[in-house]
């Protein structure tokens, strides 16, 4: 989080100020991303990557993954999902505990974009040249990881939102690969004329290398559902996602 909002009671989560050492006023009585070994600074490109590295570096549980304030998994209870307090429909400890018992990690259900491929939407609303500058570095430093990431681009679905939560062997082995790489990204893409919300380009980058690296590993996952404290406008997504596809209108903004 990187504002007041209200959290997750279980003691499961714990709430954490991302980019606290680019605005350290803001959450004062929170755990921030700028302590210990940390990337904090770059927050305002690096996005909720700034907290994975945090997490990778400085935390110790057995099982360590990521939500974000306004997005977060959902209990697999339906009874708990139809709650009319939105808090009610968050996936407990227990139940997140239950769930990694399986294979060890939990994503959030594919989202399907039907008549997009993974690489014509990123293409569609960001800079598709991000991707061929991701698929250079893979070429020259994992090449293994190539074929699936071709895959992982023309499926027309994926695990999206840099969300998870792994068994620690597994959640630390996945940033020791992934940082490497998304810090190669930022040094072979020249951001210097980029808005805002262009520069968060890294984080974005990254969600769509997590299925790439799960999969060339031959790793299972069960899926939660997704549930936001907050009402979602259906329309105005949906309306981006068309214009983007139809009419060539980049995102400025985050839906």
């Amino acid at each position: 989080m990187h504002k007041p909002y209200r959290t997750p009671g279980d003691p499961a989560y714990l709430p954490l100020h991302v980019g606290a050492a680019l605005h350290p006023d803001v959450l004062p009585d929170i755990q921030g991303d700028n302590e210990g070994d940390n990337i904090s600074p770059l927050n305002a490109s690096y996005s909720e990557l700034t907290a994975l590295y945090w997490m990778w570096r400085n935390c110790d549980a057995n099982y360590k993954g990521l939500v974000h304030y306004r997005r977060l998994f959902a209990s697999p209870s339906l009874a708990n999902r139809l709650q009319k307090d939105r808090f009610v429909r968050i996936a407990s400890g227990k139940e997140i505990r239950e769930a990694l018992k399986k294979t060890g990690v939990v994503v959030p259900c594919r989202r399907n974009y039907y008549i997009e491929t993974m690489r014509s939407h990123y293409a569609h609303t960001l800079d598709g040249s991000h991707l061929d500058v991701m698929r250079g570095i893979l070429a020259s430093k994992a090449l293994e990881y190539v074929p699936m990431f071709d895959k992982c681009m023309a499926s027309t679905g994926g695990h999206m939102f840099n969300m998870f939560v792994m068994r620690a062997d597994l959640f630390d082995a996945y940033c020791a690969w992934l940082f490497p790489l998304i810090d190669e990204l930022t040094k072979r893409i020249d951001a210097s004329a980029y808005t805002p919300f262009e520069k968060r380009y890294p984080g974005r980058v990254s969600e769509l290398l997590l299925d790439v690296w799960l999969k060339t590993n031959g790793q299972g996952v069960v899926e939660l559902p997704l549930t936001s404290p907050e009402p979602t406008d259906w329309w105005e997504k949906g309306a981006g996602f068309l214009m983007a596809k139809f009419a060539g209108r980049k995102y400025a903004k985050s839906f």
